[in-house]
């Protein structure tokens, strides 16, 4: 298995040397060459998928992705990464209505679905390093839960320094202190005076200045980094082989800032997972919603919402899917990309929109029914969802298929992340669990940075040559 540029003007690389470098060095975004197959359309390998724990399924959806890698101990890896989870199904399902099912993927360490990706890539990263004899620097951007679910998993380990970018004053109070209150030695939390978007285009920044990226040998862990992709596509497989896949097709709503996550569905039904719809549902930041409805890929202004983490108008994972939806044209690709630099503005040909349609239909839900879904999915079932979820049930109620298909919204974050809008919404105040129950009396540690690059540079480089 090897790895292409979604720009086309870099080298095609292994899963390893994809996993240490994140992003390519023409800018673009990794993929696969080719897609494997899950198992035959009939046949007795269905069964014997729907037989398996999560962590022996995500062994066998992600081997053939590794090109022999990890060999010898990628089954520990998995095993150890999902121990872990605070729930023996790891990834839960709970019915909510007729044929509507929630993914509980907030079971990890950090209470969102981020860990079930960075969990795995934090082991695979520590071991790849340590086997080479090497030391990387992981330079991030969050808008609220990956931030905490990298530094959950790279913390202390010797052969990296970890830079974890966040805007500030727009992530919630515990998405924050989940990460600037850890006291590990190799994790540096910087706030930025400005958005998500500002605090990713600072990490692209880094990453194409190629004498800083060779320098430092930086790493990412971002969704831009394919293995985030590999690590959530396992998920889809299992919670569809539950509901009667491959006899019965599926459909998914998909709570979308980045689009990794729904990318990751899209990566599984090019894997022969029979699935109906991807119903990719945004808040009022909107523009992943309006690029499938009419291929209008224009950036506005990131308007602040209760459900931060898709407080975001540039969707970097996008590109892979618009690398396919052009036929795997690197230049088109490019020429997009460099439209977008200049006027933060392009348009999906026609025929790209056309095939999209095939299979996603976007959906943009405002503040008002965010809330009031909150209210009526705890009205009527008990059950308590943080607003991210909340914007995924909505849009799934609004543009379900057939009914006799099984719809599943991911749940990704737990409620308590969100405690202010969750209790506002249904008078009930989430609590965190137990071992996090003192996080709003811990000390804090981080800086704030400008929307400088070359400030953002100026500390890293000044705090490697101080650790080193």
């Amino acid at each position: 298995m090897r790895y292409m540029s979604t720009r086309g003007r870099a080298p095609a690389l292994s899963f390893e040397d994809v996993l240490l470098a994140g992003l390519a060095r023409d800018g673009g975004l990794y993929v696969p060459e080719t897609w494997p197959r899950l198992a035959p359309e009939s046949g007795g390998d269905w069964q014997r998928l729907a037989g398996l724990s999560y962590a022996e399924l995500a062994v066998e959806v992600m081997r053939p992705y590794l090109g022999g890698a990890f060999a010898e101990d990628f089954a520990a890896l998995v095993d150890d990464a999902y121990r872990g989870f605070g729930h023996a199904a790891v990834a839960p399902l709970v019915q909510t209505g007729s044929n509507e099912f929630l993914l509980e993927l907030f079971h990890g360490p950090t209470l969102a679905f981020k860990d079930f990706a960075l969990q795995l890539l934090g082991r695979l990263l520590d071991s790849t390093l340590r086997r080479r004899g090497a030391r990387a620097t992981v330079l991030g951007a969050t808008s609220g839960d990956t931030g905490s679910a990298a530094i959950e998993a790279l913390a202390g380990k010797d052969a990296v320094e970890v830079f974890m970018l966040h805007p500030r004053g727009r992530t919630s109070a515990v998405q924050r202190r989940q990460m600037t209150t850890v006291t590990a030695a190799n994790v540096h939390n910087i706030a930025i005076e400005g958005t998500f978007d500002d605090c990713q285009a600072l990490v692209k920044g880094a990453f194409n200045d190629l004498p800083f990226r060779d320098g430092l040998n930086l790493s990412a862990v971002n969704s831009i980094n394919w293995m985030r992709v590999l690590g959530q596509i396992v998920y889809y497989v299992y919670a569809a082989l539950r509901l009667g896949a491959p006899h019965r097709q599926v459909a998914f709503a998909v709570p979308t800032g980045n689009f990794g996550d729904v990318y990751a569905g899209y990566a599984a039904e090019r894997m022969g997972l029979p699935i109906n719809r991807l119903i990719v549902a945004t808040n009022r930041n909107d523009i992943v919603a309006r690029a499938l409805a009419k291929g209008d890929y224009s950036a506005g202004q990131v308007e602040p919402t209760i459900s931060p983490s898709m407080d975001i108008q540039v969707a970097s994972n996008f590109e892979r899917l618009m690398f396919d939806l052009v036929d795997r044209d690197g230049a088109a690709v490019s020429a997009m990309m460099e439209a977008f630099q200049k006027d933060r503005a392009f348009h999906l040909p026609p025929g790209a929109v056309a095939r999209a349609s095939a299979l996603f239909v976007g959906a943009s839900v405002d503040e008002a029914t965010t809330r009031a879904t909150i209210g009526q999915v705890h009205r009527e079932t008990g059950v308590v969802i943080d607003p991210h979820t909340a914007v995924g049930v909505a849009a799934a109620r609004r543009h379900r298929p057939d009914p006799s298909i099984p719809v599943v919204v991911l749940a990704t974050a737990h409620p308590a992340k969100f405690p202010e809008a969750v209790e506002a919404a249904t008078g009930v105040r989430p609590s965190l669990p137990p071992r996090m129950a003192d996080l709003m009396e811990r000390p804090e540690r981080y800086i704030t940075l400008p929307n400088d690059l070359a400030s953002l540079q100026h500390h890293v480089l000044a705090v490697t040559k101080e650790r080193s």
